[in-house]
């Protein structure tokens, strides 16, 4: 029960990831803040994870929406004073070629995959620096941010700039005892908000050298160490929890046999 009531902010938490992560912290006895444009959607998942409405904030916030975002802080103010740990973890991955893709597209990808956790990090840490309370921001990025993609590429641009950003609030607020670090997780199929094909799913499934997709045990695990006392000398990190997927394309043909090996 190491987060034994902390209060956990966490955005997006109807997806695919955010339901993993609720449900990791709420194990620990945390207080849940969940943030997502889909009001009956947290309604769903507050029931699913038996949350005691006494120590559950739902907050409907969009965050395209500045002000949105403020009234969230300011909900998280009034419940706890302060934060304790925040995921940023709403994302969108349209796919989408650039030479298709609109104005309006690119200016929303990046409002919500890194304008947001901007904003939603400078209320959040000034809320935690006038409480005095130290504590963890974690950015969920993206193997993305380092591989480019055709037909995904706002998307990679905007982790990639994720991840700058989570180095940026690292050192400022690290005289503050707020460490921030970004972690990057495996694929996971599933999201009613960006959806992709089967095709699709299953060309990239294959590419990851482990094998498999990301599961719920993954990517909230590596973000419960980075938010424990275990990590408490580590800041401005960034964690990949992605089955190796980053690190290179995986293809069985490229090992070859040993008759072809060449050995030398």
């Amino acid at each position: 029960m190491e987060f034994q009531d902390k209060g956990v902010v966490i955005t997006g938490a109807a997806g695919v990831f955010g339901r993993w992560i609720a449900a990791r912290f709420a194990r620990d006895g945390a207080k849940l803040c969940l943030s997502d444009n889909r009001r009956a959607a947290l309604d769903a998942l507050a029931a699913d994870l038996g949350l005691d409405a006494s120590r559950t904030i739902l907050h409907a916030t969009e965050l395209t929406a500045e002000a949105s975002i403020v009234a969230l802080a300011a909900r998280v103010q009034e419940a706890w004073q302060a934060p304790d740990i925040v995921i940023n973890n709403a994302g969108l991955y349209p796919k989408l070629g650039l030479l298709d893709l609109l104005a309006a597209d690119w200016d929303r990808i990046f409002a919500v995959n890194l304008r947001a956790p901007f904003l939603v990090t400078r209320e959040m840490a000034k809320l935690m620096i006038a409480a005095g309370r130290q504590g963890a921001i974690v950015n969920v990025s993206s193997g993305a941010s380092r591989q480019m993609r055709a037909g995904s590429v706002p998307y990679c641009t905007s982790k990639t700039a994720l991840e700058r950003l989570t180095k940026g609030f690292a050192l400022e607020l690290a005289g503050h005892g707020i460490r921030v670090n970004a972690v990057e997780p495996g694929f996971a199929p599933g999201s009613t908000v960006s959806v992709l094909s089967d095709d699709y799913v299953t060309r990239m499934k294959a590419r990851i050298p482990l094998g498999r997709t990301s599961g719920p045990g993954d990517a909230p695990e590596a973000i419960a160490y980075l938010c424990s006392e275990r990590a408490s000398f580590i800041t401005g990190a960034v964690l990949a929890v992605d089955g190796g997927n980053s690190i290179g394309t995986f293809e069985t043909g490229d090992l070859g046999t040993a008759d072809g090996a060449g050995a030398r």
